[in-house]
């Protein structure tokens, strides 16, 4: 048996051909192989008895074996192949390839009983309508000429309703296209105006943003400025309570010499202050002198105090001579020199303002100035007096005069303390 497949056309499935099949087919293989010319004849004659045969397919064939070749055989395992039988194969599968032969594939029984249902289904549907074409033949045939002049006013009537309804659909038909693009207009329109909203809404909110920080800053900066004008606030409650003199100026005079600000101001034969020293006491001293009178509102006569430190000195507002307030010890003693009248301009200007606090305050100093000689006199107490220069003086005596001197001072500062700047 050969082992050539053959597959279904509907489901694929490889078929399984009968013996009877087989040897019909073999048969007819056999006939055709006795029928043609000897192998000698050239393939073109071959092809023209060929043509000629699919010419008439079914000349000379028995029913039988119209049957079985209804579809082509592709190939054969037998090695026993003729050359006509391959040209045969060739042939056919041009004229398939071609187009120029149907090719009807076998069906397996399942197949073929569906392929019939269906059949069976189409001839009835053919029947019904061929059933209701004669019908209709039949009532045509029944009918008047005045009863088909009457159908056809009647359906001309109704086809000029219908053209009519066709007319004013076509109308509403244009009417909706118009407003379908005034419509389509109009949102094209909203979608531009969407958008140019969203980008509106999208700068608003950066500017929201933006105005957020700002407001952030904002607050942190006025906290702190709130910070420092509380810490400004403390700081000026604590100075206004705050004697600013006495932090300023700090007069000793519990020794045997007097002290301002740290410095001695004068010296002893066992106690040598350096020069250096007893200048800036004074220029501390003067500078005292200098405050005190601005908190008084005294103006000077005859002298300005110039504070300059260890080179403080008095300018004469007479003579615009210079008196000193310093000293390098190289003057002389026995004579009357600048450092002596500048000491003694000095005792003048502290008489001065002490005059208008005895006259307005009611203040009374227990050392006594008497500007004239340059002395200091110990009203409340020996009653002897002490020159403040140093001609013709002694370093005891004139040491003791500068301590009363900044006695003094020391009351004056304490009577502008409490007058001017202790707030309760």
């Amino acid at each position: 048996m050969s082992s050539t497949s053959f597959l279904c056309q509907r489901c694929n499935k490889p078929l399984k051909i009968s013996q009877e099949l087989w040897a019909m087919q073999r048969r007819s293989l056999e006939a055709q192989h006795h029928a043609s010319p000897s192998p000698k004849m050239p393939v073109s004659g071959k092809l023209q008895a060929r043509t000629s045969r699919r010419q008439h397919p079914d000349r000379g064939r028995t029913s039988q074996e119209s049957a079985c070749c209804t579809f082509t055989l592709l190939g054969e395992p037998s090695t026993q192949r003729t050359l006509d039988s391959i040209q045969n194969t060739i042939l056919e599968t041009f004229e398939i390839v071609s187009g120029q032969k149907d090719v009807e594939h076998p069906l397996c029984v399942d197949c073929m009983d569906g392929l019939l249902e269906e059949l069976d289904a189409q001839l009835t549907l053919v029947e019904a309508d061929n059933q209701k074409y004669k019908s209709f033949v039949e009532r045509e045939s029944l009918v008047s000429e005045e009863e088909r002049e009457a159908l056809h006013v009647e359906l001309r009537a109704e086809l000029q309703s219908l053209e009519q309804e066709e007319a004013r659909l076509a109308q509403e038909l244009k009417d909706m296209d118009q407003q379908h693009a005034r419509i389509e207009a109009e949102l094209k329109a909203a979608e531009a105006e969407s958008r140019e909203l969203e980008q509106q809404e999208e700068q608003h909110w950066k500017d929201y943003a933006a105005l957020t920080m700002e407001q952030l800053e904002l607050t942190d900066e006025l906290s702190s400025l709130e910070n420092r004008l509380a810490h400004a606030q403390g700081q000026l409650q604590y100075l206004s309570k705050t004697d600013i003199l006495n932090i300023t100026f700090t007069i000793l005079d519990d020794g045997p010499l007097g002290i301002i600000n740290n410095f001695r101001l004068g010296r002893l034969p066992r106690i040598q202050v350096e020069w250096k020293e007893i200048n800036a006491a004074w220029g501390q001293t003067a500078f005292l002198l200098f405050t005190l009178s601005k908190i008084a509102g005294l103006q000077f006569q005859r002298y300005q105090l110039v504070p300059r430190g260890d080179h403080s000195y008095i300018k004469s507002l007479t003579d615009d001579g210079m008196l000193l307030l310093f000293s390098d010890g190289s003057h002389n003693v026995f004579y009357d020199n600048k450092f002596d009248r500048g000491m003694k301009a000095f005792l003048d200007c502290l008489q001065q303002l002490v005059k208008v606090l005895e006259k307005e305050e009611g203040i009374f100093l227990p050392y006594r100035i008497h500007v004239k000689g340059g002395m200091l006199e110990d009203a409340t107490g020996s009653g002897e007096c002490y020159s403040i220069r140093t001609h013709l003086n002694t370093e005891e005596e004139w040491a003791k005069a500068l301590k009363f001197m900044l006695t003094n001072l020391k009351l004056i500062l304490a009577w502008a303390s409490s007058r001017y700047y202790c707030k309760t």
